[in-house]
């Protein structure tokens, strides 16, 4: 393992999109971004698809072998306020990044230039301002498959930072051994986790992954509540089911040993600040390491198809 600087300054941003409006999500996120920066923050962290927000509850119509105009009506409006990268919106993302002097990372709906199809993508931004990552779900969770597509190429992106590799899976996608297992053999030290998942046995998996991979694991939910869906939506009956507090939170970071670093924060906007004691990456893999002296490659082999 190469040397890392001793201390990672992270900012981890738990916060409420301004749900269908990519405009405004992108000025509070480039907001946020700016005030993590300058409270001295090295790596900021912003939720899954906090451009232009989850779409929770929403079934756009479908069911099986049908679909409804109002759904499809919802839809394209959604994929109106989803992301082209490059675009105006990852120009003013970048520009915030740079100011900041930061690493940014921040979940969109991503939308293709040469087709219709949507992509639930991470993007990581470099302190100097460039688009350095673009991460996309490699399977989309549940009824989330009606929304955006599977990932098509570069499933696992890595970030050279001066505190060692840094990867991305986006919520569920964590729940794939084999997954997880392509980003241990790159050998990360910071796991990236922008999700929409407030389940309290969420809290054992990132613990759980934390310890499996020696490494630190960033869990970066966001809050959101019914009152903040848009009026105009042609689903009322969906959103008049939803609870008070659709999504609770739960942001935290868990070093490589599977301790809290932050205590998750719930039911509330924040920003949870940590300085990463580095050191402790490669002291975790005294005794256990995954993908090195812990694995038997002679008797186990991971074939990662990464085009």
């Amino acid at each position: 393992m190469e040397d890392l600087k001793k201390i990672c300054r992270i900012a981890v941003i738990q916060a409420a999109p301004v749900l269908f409006d990519k405009a405004q999500c992108t000025q509070k996120a480039v907001a946020l971004i700016l005030e993590a920066g300058k409270n001295g923050a090295e790596l900021i962290v912003l939720p899954e698809l906090f451009i232009p927000g989850y779409p929770y509850g929403m079934t756009y119509g479908f069911t099986v072998g049908a679909r409804t105009e109002d759904g499809r009506a919802d839809w394209g409006g959604y994929a109106h306020h989803s992301v082209l990268v490059p675009g105006p919106e990852t120009e003013q993302l970048a520009r915030a990044a740079k100011e900041a002097g930061a690493f940014v990372s921040i979940g969109i709906s991503e939308r293709v230039r040469e087709t219709g199809t949507l992509y639930n993508s991470n993007l990581v931004f470099s302190p100097e301002g460039e688009l350095i990552s673009l991460h996309r779900k490699l399977k989309p969770t549940g009824s989330e498959r009606v929304v955006w597509g599977d990932a098509q190429g570069n499933y696992f992106p890595i970030v050279a930072t001066p505190w060692g590799p840094m990867g991305c899976m986006i919520c569920w996608e964590s729940y794939m051994p084999l997954a997880r297992a392509a980003l241990y053999q790159k050998g990360i030290t910071l796991y990236l986790s922008p999700n929409t998942n407030d389940n309290p046995e969420w809290q054992d998996t990132i613990r759980h992954i934390a310890l499996e991979g020696r490494c630190y694991f960033i869990n970066c939910d966001q809050f959101f509540t019914k009152a903040m869906y848009p009026d105009g939506l042609r689903c009322p009956e969906e959103i008049s089911r939803l609870p008070e507090i659709v999504c609770r939170g739960g942001s935290c970071v868990v070093d490589p040993f599977g301790h809290y670093v932050t205590d998750p924060l719930w039911d509330q906007e924040g920003i949870l600040y940590a300085d990463l004691d580095m050191e402790k990456v490669p002291l975790s893999r005294m005794e256990f390491d995954p993908c090195g002296h812990y694995a038997r490659p002679d008797v186990l082999e991971l074939i990662v198809h990464e085009k």
